[in-house]
This record gives C-alpha cells, structure tokens and sequence, in this order.
C-alpha cells in the first residue's frame, strides 16, 4: 500500500480518508417538506436539481436552455457564473420560489481546496483567482435567488457529489463507489463505500494523476476539443494500441492495482505536456486536418491504458471494500467501452451508473448529500430515472408550430406512423415527454434511422449532424429482444442509460450495419415499456414491421446541445436533412 509523503516506486499517493460527514455543518431545527436546490458550475456542464422532501423533481442542464455547449466554457475565472435558467427551470416545474427553499447546496467545497492545494501544481495567480471567483459563490446564490442563505449555503465535496449522484439512485444498500473524474478539489479518482445515508472514502489518487485530464489533453492533441473524448474513444476501434503501446507507458503507467500519470506534466496542458506528447507521438493534428492511421492508433493505445487504468483501480477497490454492488461516476464513467469491461470483469455482480455521471450529476449528487445529513434517510425511490428535464403541452407544440409557418398534422397513431417511416428508410425526430438529464438523447429527443441500412451511418454524420464519417450511432433495442442480438451479459438498470459497448452477436452483425461499429461493438440502449413506453411502442411496432427490434438512435441535434423546446426541434429540422417530425401526436413533415 502507497505510504503517506511521497510515494514508493513513482505510484500516486493514495490517500487514506475517515468518514466523509456532512452532517456536522447543519442545524438540526428543520421543518418539513424540505426543498433542496442542487447547483453544478464549478468547471462545466452546469446544471441545477431540486429534490422536494427528498423526492427528485427536477434536473436539467444549462446548455439546454442557453444553446451553449457544456452550459459555459471550462475556466478557473468562472465557478460563480451559475446556470440560472436552470435554477428557475427547477423551481418552476416544483411550483416554488426562491423563498421556498431550504437549502442550496453546491458541488464544490473550498476548504478541502484550500487544505489539499499544493503550490507547485499551477501557476498560482490562476488559483488566486479561482479562489476569489469561488469565494464570489455564495453571494451570487444570494442576489440570484434575492434572499439571504446563510448557513442554508452548503459546499459539498465534488467526488461525494459524484458518488451520491450514483449510489443514492442505484437503490443498492450497500456498494463500492468507484469515481473517475478530471479533477475535483483535487483529486482526479476516489474510492469510497457507502452503506444508507453515509457514504465514506477510502482513498484519493490527487493531480496530475488524472485520467480525465489525460483524455482531454490527447483529445486536444488529436486536433479535437478537452471535451471530445466521445470522439477519440469512436476513433480508437479504428487503430492498433501495439504500435504506441511502449510510448504510452511513459505517459501513464499501470499496475496490477494503480496507475501513475508521468509527474514532469504538473501542470494543465502544460509546455512540457505538450513537448512530451510530441516527441512520443509526432506533431499535433490541427483541427479539420486529415486524419492518420497514427492518430488512430494513439487513441487506441489511450482506450486500452484507461481499460487497464480502470480494472486496476476496481481490483484495488474490490480488495479494500469486498462488497458485492459498485456504483461509478466521473466524466469518465461515461466511457462505455472501459465500463463494458468493468462489467465483464466479474469484480462486482451489480454496476450502476448514473444517466449523467459527468459533472451536470453532481447537482442532484449534492442536493442528496444534504438531504441525507439533514433528513437522516435516503432519497425516495424513482431517482434513477434519466427523464427529468421539460416537457411541452400540446398547445404549446401548436404555437411554435404555428409561429414557424409550418402546417401540423395530427397522428392518430404516432409510434406506428414513425416506426413505418423509419422502416421505409427515413430520418424520423421524436420528441416526446419530459427531456433526458446526461449527454445520451434516450428516446424523448432522438433521430431515428432504420439499421439495416448500410449506407444509414454516412448519411446521418454527413446530412443531419455533420461529424466525422468514423463515429459510430447505437442501437435503441427492445430490452426482452436484447440477448438475442447483442452479447449483453447481466441486464442491469445503466443498460437504460447507453454506457455500456456490447459486443454484436457475429450471426447478426450482417442484418444491422449501421450500428455496428468498427471492432464489431454496439453501445446500446435497452429499453423495457416500463422504462419508457411510448418509445418502447414504437420499436414494438418496427419490430413487427422488419423482424428487427432495434433501430438508431442518436442526439436530436446538429452541432449544437441536444433540442430542449419545440422551437429548438423545429429549428433543427428546417435546418437539417431530416424526414419527420413527431412532437407527441403532431407530425412536421419535410417537404423535399
């Protein structure tokens, strides 16, 4: 075991930790029901939730409203900048006002900042300023809200965020948590266990041990943006990790039960970072430049040293928590390839994964870690579902229907009309009910493609969303349907949330082309009628249509953040190559 000060053999410190114990920070008078407000801002992916005596009501992202991608741009000169439309989404949807609140709890806790910081790591005037934008958070929450908080202001601990955000949804009594992030205070992975309402940790691998950041960095190297890690995973199936294999153990070291990111890098995307990768690697691709079989077979060599990363720290974890259930949450848990290998890997009988496990999770993560403290109980049950976001009423759809100029017709059927259209080859957007909270469009903001067409891929990247040719699309499979089609293994209830890669059965790879990616893998979505029936019925009805029961589903957007209003879906589909529209029985069509 890693020793306290510096540690053996070049490994990270692991740092050991007692009880994580919010419960010291608040008064015990409370009365009841009690409204808590959930806000995320710190980096990125701002967003806000609300539980109402301990019921999730409410979560939604900032960019959904705003049309920013992420909600605003990662900077240490904007954890004050809060996601309002979000906060006042929340509390409208509750039918509450800011005076109805008893508590705002936000996912970041400066004085494990402060205790934790070490000097050497970054310039220090960039952490003077985060320290003083931070210490602008409060008062900001104040004059948003127009009341004062004090000590109803909470700062939470942002891997304790992450780790709520999943084990309270779970429904697991007892689990490991395992959270894989970019940084939080300081901490870049955290290993924990929680048992009821407490949730404790274990020990922390600090900066620059940071996968997330390693990701961001080799996405930014390969010519894409920090946040395009989706993309540098799809890249990966396209290369061979053998040929940069030797390179990238010097860049990030692996053992049996650890991992060490190379220590001269101190310091976010630092000179040496980057002379570092350029001497391991070549030049830099610049955006829009051509991609090479080197490029490929960097983010290749990446993929399976965060699989190796990944299982060490669950062996590790197994080790010190033999529990049977993990919870996992960070940016990083949404890397569905390393999560399918976590699941294959037996360690655990049970994984779960929140529907957002980046950073916009740690909103609810926070507002139940105060609900714990406070309440003495669990969050009431149902919070695992991902449809947490805006749903429009019919007249609603009709006016912005009708203030687009457009024509609406009515479905007397729409799950049938558009499971027709799909399997007649068309792009159908459907949009219906209360949008998803996370990055994966789950069939109430989706495009839908017929998979049987091999050309379907193509014509989805380069008409409607305009992205690079090798980036996969996954299958939306009914979930009675799935073993027959995909190797699935043990259902568990994160299949709902497309974070697990499953191999193609190879008997069938052949009858669903657009789905199957290059190394013969699908990262499905499994969907029950009692998960979502609307969508389920639509698929029931391409099901007996085709003798397929799965179709494409991708994000209903184009380069922007996934449609929130039937504005934002109109807008899109004028905009696009799309076929149809369905906006719950209303139906747009495309004149061509």
């Amino acid at each position: 075991m890693p020793r306290r000060g510096r540690p053996r053999s070049g490994w990270p410190e692991a740092r050991p930790h007692g009880l994580v114990d919010p419960h010291r920070a608040f008064d015990r008078a409370q009365r009841w029901p009690v409204n808590i407000l959930g806000i995320n801002c710190v980096y990125h992916e701002s967003s806000a939730a609300l539980l109402v005596d301990g019921k999730l009501v409410a979560a939604v992202e900032e960019e959904r409203f705003n049309r920013i991608k992420h909600g605003k741009l990662a900077s240490f000169d904007n954890p004050h900048q809060f996601p309002e439309r979000a906060i006042r989404w929340c509390l409208k949807q509750a039918g509450l006002g800011a005076a109805d609140l008893d508590h705002v709890a936000y996912s970041f806790d400066p004085v494990e900042r402060r205790a934790r910081y070490r000097a050497a790591w970054w310039d220090p005037r960039v952490e003077e300023t985060f320290r003083l934008r931070i210490g602008q958070v409060r008062n900001v929450a104040e004059e948003l809200l127009d009341r004062p908080l004090r000590r109803n202001f909470h700062f939470v601990s942002h891997h304790l965020a992450h780790a709520a955000s999943a084990f309270f949804p779970s429904g697991f009594a007892r689990a490991a948590i395992l959270v894989l992030d970019g940084i939080g205070e300081v901490s870049g992975s955290t290993l924990m266990t929680a048992s009821g309402t407490r949730i404790r940790e274990i020990e922390s691998f600090d900066y620059p041990h940071s996968l997330g950041f390693v990701w961001e960095a080799l996405s930014s190297y390969l010519g894409f943006s920090q946040y395009d890690a989706s993309k540098v995973m799809g890249l990966a199936a396209y290369g061979n990790p053998d040929v940069f294999r030797p390179a990238f153990q010097s860049l990030l070291r692996v053992g049996r039960e650890t991992y060490a990111v190379d220590r001269e890098l101190i310091g976010v995307q630092s000179d040496a970072w980057w002379n570092k990768l350029e001497t391991l690697f070549g030049p830099t691709r610049f955006p829009d430049a051509r991609l090479e079989q080197r490029h490929a077979d960097i983010a290749a060599a990446l993929q399976q040293a965060t699989d190796a990363a990944v299982l060490a720290l669950v062996r590790r974890l197994k080790r010190k928590a033999p529990l049977d259930k993990l919870c996992i949450a960070g940016g990083v848990a949404l890397n569905c390839v390393t999560n399918g290998l976590v699941k294959q890997s037996g360690a655990f009988s049970d994984v779960f994964i929140p529907s957002a496990p980046h950073d916009a999770g740690t909103a609810i993560g926070a507002a139940m870690v105060v609900h714990g403290a406070r309440a003495k109980s669990r969050p009431k049950p149902g919070s695992a579902t991902p449809y947490l976001g805006p749903a429009f009423a019919r007249r609603e759809i009709l006016a912005a229907v009708k203030s687009a100029g457009l024509t609406p017709r009515r479905s007397k059927n729409p799950a049938r009309e558009a499971a027709g259209m799909i399997a007649d080859g068309k792009i159908v957007a459907w949009f219906q009910g209360r949008m998803e909270f996370g990055p994966r469009a789950l069939g109430n903001r989706s495009l839908l493609a017929d998979p049987r067409r091999g050309d379907m891929r193509a014509i989805l990247n380069q008409r409607i969303k305009h992205r690079e040719d090798f980036r996969p699309f996954a299958p939306s499979v009914m979930a009675e349907h799935a073993d027959d089609w995909f190797e699935v293994g043990a259902h568990t209830a994160s299949h709902a949330f497309m974070l697990f890669a499953c191999d193609v059965k190879p008997a069938q790879r052949n009858r669903i082309p657009a789905v199957v990616h290059k190394d013969g893998s699908a990262r499905l979505q499994l969907v029950s009628r009692a998960f979502n029936p609307r969508f389920h019925e639509l698929l029931s009805h391409f099901h007996a249509l085709t003798g397929v029961p799965l179709v494409v589903n991708t994000s209903f957007n184009d380069s922007e953040p996934i449609v929130c209003t039937p504005t934002d879906a109109i807008v899109t589909f004028r905009k696009s190559g799309i076929d149809a529209l369905f906006m719950d029985d209303v139906c747009l069509t495309a004149k061509r």
